[in-house]
């Protein structure tokens, strides 16, 4: 069984075609020796999916609303970008960084093997959504280490995010007042894609309807705070929801929360940067090649040292890269810009930077199962979104759910296989 796995099958095809076998047919097939081949078969094949095909992943937070919910259960495609091979070789399968329930680690450091992506279908385009590793993943006091010491995570390893590409290798990309410009225009957006601001709301000091706010406006109980009896912040509203809820009879004013104050966190740390204005900075792409400063290194650093691993030293105005004066820098890969639709409630691009093409895991394309959290399991029927049930998440216009087409095809199956059944048990 070991060899027909990992041969992919070659193995039986060399014993079925260059060696004398004879059939045994009254073999004395063991019980546990068929299971744990069975299993072990499972777990390879099923490990193969999951590395190079199809991926099953949950949305766990609301950084890109309405067009991906938390509770979304997701298929993310491996090929669509190109499949990744492995780069920590020893792990435990079908899991990530963690082991669930003890949330151990599942994987050693050592050894790490060279990784090779293979040819994928599609180029990531703006307003694609991704999945990647997170590229600043170092996270400190893992996996219940309380040393003090920061955990160094590789590449496969670091935790999934799920962001929505704004910009390529190439592009120039600035924000103003909120709005992303690429080379100067605004990005177009998907007709999918809701942005989701900030909002200062005041009131008359009547309370607002829970349902009102749960099943009307959609919104999440958990992005609304209140300063007082009549302020409030929405963390997650888009410009249509803002608008109904301007016409909500208790509501007085609903003002954009637009930051004008430069942010200390901000990538790049430049003054008077900040989520709502930002830039203009530039995507580099494999092969392209930049003047390197004093002036524009801040912007690419973090590339040359961690993502191009390169020695890096500036004395001065002097930068040396692996011990040779430079001026100028060639990138080895392609970068993108990652941002989540919710604006101001979003850790992305931002904040930490380009994401690496070596750190892409693959593209969402198909939602199976949908959970609202508002919902307690008491009411389970209602707890499903039944509307999102089989759904894509790429396409244009309304998502449709493929569910009763489903249903339907599964029930004439099961049909069709009684009737089966039933009829050579007449005969016989």
């Amino acid at each position: 069984t070991i060899l027909g796995v990992v041969t992919l099958g070659l193995y039986i095809y060399y014993i079925n075609y260059t060696q004398d076998v004879t059939y045994i047919p009254n073999k004395n097939h063991v019980k546990t020796d068929n299971t744990l081949s069975s299993l072990l078969f499972a777990i390879v094949v099923a490990t193969l999916v999951h590395t190079y095909v199809m991926q099953p992943y949950t949305i766990p937070s609301s950084s890109l609303e309405k067009s991906l919910l938390i509770g979304d259960f997701l298929f993310v495609s491996k090929f669509h970008y190109g499949a990744r091979t492995p780069q920590t070789a020893v792990a435990l399968p079908m899991v990530h960084d963690s082991i669930p329930l003890i949330k151990a680690k599942s994987y050693l450091n050592w050894p790490q093997i060279p990784t090779f992506r293979f040819p994928g279908i599609q180029k990531i385009e703006r307003n694609d959504i991704v999945v990647f590793n997170w590229p600043v993943d170092t996270v400190k006091t893992m996996f219940g280490d309380n040393s003090g010491q920061y955990t160094y995570k590789p590449v496969d390893k670091k935790t999934n995010y799920v962001k929505r590409c704004v910009g390529i290798p190439g592009d120039s990309l600035s924000i103003k007042d909120g709005v992303v410009m690429i080379n100067g225009k605004p990005l177009l957006l998907h007709d999918r894609q809701k942005l989701q601001f900030s909002y200062d709301v005041v009131t008359d000091g009547n309370r607002f309807d829970y349902n009102y706010l749960i099943h009307d406006l959609k919104l999440n109980p958990n992005e609304i705070g209140a300063i007082s009896e009549t302020q409030f912040i929405f963390q997650c509203l888009t410009d249509e929801t803002a608008n109904r809820l301007r016409n909500n009879p208790i509501v007085k004013s609903v003002t954009k929360k637009l930051t004008t104050a430069g942010e200390s966190d901000i990538f790049t740390g430049h003054p008077g940067w900040n989520r709502d204005n930002f830039g203009p900075i530039y995507i580099p792409g494999k092969g392209q090649t930049v003047a390197l400063n004093t002036q524009s290194l801040p912007y690419y650093k973090q590339i040359i040292t961690e993502y191009e691993h390169n020695d890096l030293k500036v004395t001065g105005d002097e930068i040396r890269i692996n011990g040779k004066v430079v001026n100028s820098y060639t990138f080895q890969q392609d970068y993108y810009w990652m941002m989540g639709d919710n604006r101001h409630n979003s850790q992305d691009s931002r904040y930490w930077g380009y994401v690496p093409f070596e750190n892409v895991v693959g593209k969402p394309v198909f939602i199976w199962m949908s959970l609202d959290q508002n919902v307690p399991w008491a009411k389970a029927i209602d707890k499903i979104r039944w509307e999102r049930l089989f759904t894509t998440v790429g396409g244009s216009g309304e998502p449709v759910s493929y569910f009763k087409y489903f249903v339907i095809v599964l029930a004439a199956w099961f049909g069709y296989d009684f009737y089966r059944k039933r009829k050579a048990k007449r005969n016989s």
